[in-house]
């Protein structure tokens, strides 16, 4: 059985207040540039990860974090994935230039 994937864009996401994200590229691409408040956990070690409450999930460009969305929402956690990932961000990034 398929389950539908909940998912926003990152415009929606920036728009959001407050919200927990976990990016899910690897650390490298983490240290590069990122969203200031999100918290990294790399695809390999997603399924070992328990979150509290509604997450947000972000890659390069969405395609990672829907992987590890699909993943979570097995374990039966809340999770959104981010349409467009950090490609497409464009509000504050801390670590890297973009």
């Amino acid at each position: 059985m398929f389950q539908k994937i909940p998912s926003i864009h990152v415009t929606e996401l920036a728009e959001l207040k407050g919200p927990i994200i976990v990016d899910v590229r690897e650390n490298h691409e983490f240290q590069a540039g990122h969203i200031p408040r999100a918290k990294n956990i790399p695809l390999v070690k997603i399924a070992s990860y328990e979150p509290q409450g509604k997450i947000y999930l972000i890659c390069a460009t969405g395609m990672r974090s829907k992987r590890a969305a699909k993943i979570l929402l097995k374990k039966g956690y809340e999770v959104i994935n981010v349409r467009g990932g950090m490609s497409q961000w464009q509000g504050a990034i801390k670590g890297g230039a973009k």
